[in-house]
């Protein structure tokens, strides 16, 4: 059985509602052997890295930045599972008040230097909320999670 991991932070309503059109689009009925393990960013740390198949990461615009919380996982785990998750599938979404581009940038940067591979474009959900935004992160979500499943990741 694969694993994908759901690293989101979340410190809002609005975010958590985000988390968890993640949590269930990966865990679309259709899609059956894929285990999903969904985590805040504080909670998780590169053993689940080394543990996954791929990884999906959820973060909030935070000063043209990502969250401290990502940025805090991503110090923790950058050097112990540097050349060992070498081309990782992974995806982002960014909830972003603004454009979302410094956050897209940081993230981009970290995950180039871990030698990840992108599944596809990072998710920017810019502006003020709209109610489309969770469907968009569950089809992220249900996509990695499906192509997991097909071996096409």
């Amino acid at each position: 059985m694969k694993r994908l991991l759901i690293v989101a932070h979340a410190p809002s309503d609005n975010t958590r509602r985000l988390r968890d059109a993640a949590d269930r689009g990966a865990h679309h009925p259709d899609v059956e052997d894929v285990e999903v393990i969904t985590r805040p960013p504080l909670e998780a740390g590169p053993e689940d890295i080394l543990a996954c198949d791929a990884i999906l990461l959820g973060t909030t615009e935070n000063l043209g930045y990502m969250s401290g919380a990502l940025k805090d996982f991503f110090d923790r785990s950058y050097y112990p599972v540097l050349e060992k998750q070498q081309g990782l599938p992974c995806a982002l979404y960014i909830r972003a008040g603004r454009d979302g581009t410094g956050t897209r940038r940081a993230v981009e940067s970290i995950v180039t230097g871990l030698g990840w591979r992108w599944v596809q474009e990072p998710l920017t959900l810019r502006g003020e909320w709209q109610d489309d935004f969770e469907a968009r992160v569950e089809e992220l979500a249900l996509t990695l999670a499906a192509g997991l499943e097909a071996g096409i990741l």
